[in-house]
Formats: C-alpha cells, sequence, structure tokens
C-alpha cells in the first residue's frame, strides 16, 4: 500500500510509545501508521516530544507546520538520505552563472503563465496574458523576470471574478492577512503546495534551499517557490473554482474579522481533503505511457530539473495537457 498524506487541522499532542506514534487530543486517542505516512502537515498547536521526532527522522518523514492564519511556518526536515555533493555543486554554479540563472527563471514563469492559461480557457476567458509573456524575451535582470510574472498573475487574478459567483467575488489580491473568502482559500492553498514541493523535493537530490527565480536566502527554501508557480494554477486555483461553483464550500467556512478573513476549521477539512483528493488522483504520462498521480508530477519535474543541472536533457517547464 502506497504511504499517504496525513493532516492534523486541530490543537493536539503527538506522543511515542515503542515504535508507534499516537495523536491524543479533546477526542481521545488516534494512532498514525507511521510507516505509511509520506509526510505531515500540521495545523494549530502540536506539541511533541524529541523521541517523536527521532521517529519521524528515521523513518525520513518531513512534517509541515502551520500557523493560525494557515500560513506555513516551518518544517522538520529528516536528514537527507539522497546527498549529491557533485549535484549541489552544479546547483550553484546554475546559480552564479547569471546567464544560465535567468534562462531558468525564465522558464518557471514560462511554465506558470502557460498553466495559467490554459485555466483561464477552460473558463473561456479572454486575456491579454500571451502578449504579457512576449516581454519576457527581452528581460535581462531577475527582477525584469520577476516583474513579468507579477503582471501576468495581477491579470490573472483580475479574472478571478469572472468565474466566481457574486458571493465569492474576490477583487484585489490581500495577503498577510487575506481580506476576504477567495483570498483566504488562495493564502491557505498556496502554502500547501509549497509544503507539497518541498516534500518532493526532499525525495529528490536537489538541494531545496539554491534557486534560480527567486533569491536564494535565509529561513527558505526557495526553489520550492520556483517550482511552485508551475503548479499553483493547477492545483489551488482550479480547485478553489471547484469547491465555489460546486457549492462544496460556503461562507460558514469562514471566520472573518474587520481585518481577516480565514477558513475555520470545518473550511479547513474541505480543502484539505479535496486537496488530497488530487494529490492521489492519477493520469497517464504522454512520454512515460504509465498511470502516475498529480502529486508524481511534481517529482518528476524535480528530476527534469536535476537532469538540466547535470547537462543530460534540456528542462521543458510541466504544462498541464488535459
Amino acid at each position: 500500500m502506497p504511504k499517504k498524506n496525513y493532516y492534523i487541522l486541530s490543537e493536539g499532542i503527538l506522543k511515542r510509545k515503542e515504535n508507534t506514534i499516537y495523536y491524543v487530543n479533546e477526542k481521545g486517542k488516534k494512532p498514525l501508521p507511521i510507516n505509511k505516512i509520506y509526510s505531515l502537515y500540521a495545523y494549530g498547536q502540536i506539541s511533541f516530544s524529541s523521541q517523536v521526532i527521532s521517529l519521524f527522522a528515521k523513518e525520513g518523514i518531513p512534517i509541515h507546520f502551520f500557523n493560525y492564519y494557515g500560513y506555513y511556518n516551518g518544517s522538520f526536515y529528516p536528514r537527507e538520505s539522497l546527498l549529491s555533493g557533485d549535484l549541489i555543486v552544479k546547483q550553484a554554479k546554475y546559480y552564479l552563472d547569471f546567464t544560465k540563472r535567468k534562462q531558468l527563471a525564465k522558464l518557471f514563469v514560462e511554465g506558470s503563465a502557460k498553466n495559467i492559461l490554459k485555466v483561464l480557457a477552460y473558463y473561456k476567458i479572454e486575456n491579454n496574458i500571451k502578449e504579457t509573456l512576449k516581454e519576457l524575451k527581452k528581460a535581462s535582470k531577475i527582477t525584469e523576470i520577476m516583474n513579468v510574472e507579477a503582471r501576468i498573475r495581477s491579470e490573472y487574478y483580475s479574472k478571478f471574478d469572472e468565474i466566481l459567483p457574486d458571493e465569492f467575488q474576490m477583487g484585489k489580491r490581500s495577503k498577510q492577512p487575506p481580506k476576504n473568502m477567495v483570498n483566504a482559500m488562495i493564502s491557505f492553498g498556496n502554502s500547501m503546495m509549497y509544503s507539497t514541493v518541498l516534500t518532493e523535493i526532499y525525495n529528490t537530490q536537489l538541494n531545496p534551499t539554491i534557486s534560480y527565480l527567486h533569491e536564494p536566502s535565509e529561513r527558505r527554501f526557495s526553489l520550492a517557490l520556483d517550482l511552485s508557480e508551475i503548479f499553483k494554477p493547477i492545483f489551488v486555483d482550479r480547485l478553489i473554482f471547484y469547491l465555489i461553483n460546486k457549492k462544496m464550500i460556503s461562507k460558514n467556512d469562514f471566520d472573518k474579522d474587520l481585518n481577516y478573513c480565514l477558513l475555520n476549521e470545518k473550511g479547513k477539512n474541505i480543502f484539505v481533503n479535496e486537496y488530497n483528493k488530487r494529490l492521489e488522483k492519477t493520469i497517464k504520462h504522454k512520454t512515460l505511457n504509465k498511470k502516475v498521480s498529480y502529486q508524481r508530477l511534481i517529482r518528476l519535474e524535480a528530476y527534469k530539473l536535476k537532469k538540466h543541472l547535470i547537462g543530460e536533457k534540456t528542462y521543458n517547464p510541466f504544462v498541464i495537457w488535459w
């Protein structure tokens, strides 16, 4: 049986007894099948001991932590078992060679834009994103590349209200904190996407701190940000449209205040369950000629990047074909 992602959405304690982990909260005590966990997503306040972490480390299971607002806080990242000094050197060389870095940065933006166009085409929404994307060719600095990406995403978000019903109008994109229901779902979903990509990078020999579009910095795994750009339109945005237009989520699934709007526990449960269903969904891969899960597509993207860095095959970003 394949390993699965596990999600903890309420406050509780993780306890270890021998080689078994238990999740304890006000509802009782529940064993977690450690040998079946692929990665763990922890929302709310979770307490645990060093013995718990030791077992997760032994099994190579990353834990991703999120704060009250649903924002990514950090990860327990087990000691890497797939170390490759040669690949790390090549990753760093690509970052230091500005021409090569710029090439990859543009490819990440191009992949993201093409997937955005696929989403808008599905809903038959007219846009000027192709014209903006053409400006990528003459961008000569990383800041200029990111400016093109920001303008594409700004126009993309401006089209959300043409897809969504009146009660879920988004207006402008707002973050920290999100001001309305759609912004709350975007922020929550993007944090999940980032941690999902980070899990897949962990299962390759790539170093998650060396990136090309986003500037590497302390306290973040910036390569996960690079690859997330490609997958957010497919995994997060399409899910938001689906949940709202199918009336699977309502205004009762949010907590609102004067300054913010957040998914409540019920809303998080709905979002997480459907998000995970999508990760587990399979599609016949057009080049591998076999079925792979949506989550596996992210790992394959990381492998493609690795092959590019070692000079085996030129990287082309993933674009949804169905």
